[in-house]
């Protein structure tokens, strides 16, 4: 009788674990979505932004970035993070695209909520870690900077800042990007302390995050993240409900 009475209370444990998950579950996908960081330039919360600069414009319709960021994201040296592009001569335009471009995604896209974690850092309090981006964009990425040349693998630290914008160290040497980025998936994965992890998936597969769209064909990184969202949020109901079914086998073995 005692097993019995504690099985049905177990029964309704589970019921009540099953429900209350689904809600965290729901909770943890809308959270997940249509954000933006706690970082430097970024808005409180995405809205549309009509005048945004080129490279950025796709974001336009929903953005957490200003006007005055994107202009500033396609400058030399802008005020944003005093960042010197041709730290190692002139960067090639082909290659200088694609940094701006990665200076759009970060700064505009509400599509990364799945990938945002807290930091402890002067300029931000939160930062993205392995953003799946997908493979045939960081492939275009590494060709097109292979004729350019740079002095580090991880652009976060390790520069000289005493000129008020980022120098190479005395002890690196600059060399063809290639020397320091042997492939697509070190250059993408390393350079900003993996913030990207390069994802097996391609342009439209649903699946990776692209760092550019046609903004007249809709964002395809709002799929993304709420794939993704869906999935790490599915993860902690799943847990629950296998513990609370181990304690209930335990029971019954032990009755």
């Amino acid at each position: 009788m005692a097993w019995l009475m504690t099985a049905q209370l177990l029964f309704f444990l589970l019921v009540a674990a099953g429900w209350g998950a689904q809600l965290r579950t729901t909770q943890a996908r809308t959270e997940l979505l249509n954000i933006c960081m706690d970082a430097k330039h970024h808005k409180g919360k995405p809205s549309p932004e009509d005048k945004l600069h080129d490279q950025c414009t796709p974001w336009k319709k929903n953005s957490c970035c200003s006007v005055n960021t994107s202009q500033e994201a396609h400058k030399d040296i802008s005020y944003l993070y005093r960042f010197n592009w041709d730290h190692c001569g002139k960067m090639e335009p082909a290659c200088k695209w694609h940094f701006i471009q990665d200076t759009c995604l970060y700064e505009c896209s509400p599509n990364l909520g799945p990938w945002i974690q807290q930091v402890d850092q002067s300029w931000r309090k939160e930062r993205i870690l392995n953003v799946p981006l997908c493979k045939d964009d960081c492939q275009r990425w590494w060709e097109d900077c292979r004729t350019s040349n740079t002095c580090k693998i991880n652009w976060h630290k390790g520069w000289n800042w005493t000129s008020g914008y980022n120098q190479c160290p005395a002890e690196a040497k600059c060399a063809p990007f290639h020397v320091y980025f042997p492939t697509p998936d070190v250059l993408c994965n390393e350079i900003w302390s993996q913030s990207y992890k390069v994802s097996n998936y391609s342009r439209g597969s649903g699946r990776c995050i692209q760092m550019w769209f046609d903004p007249a064909h809709g964002n395809p990184n709002e799929e993304v993240a709420r794939f993704y969202a869906e999935a790490m949020s599915g993860a902690e109901p799943c847990r629950a409900w296998a513990l609370l079914l181990s304690l209930v086998l335990l029971l019954w073995l032990l009755s």
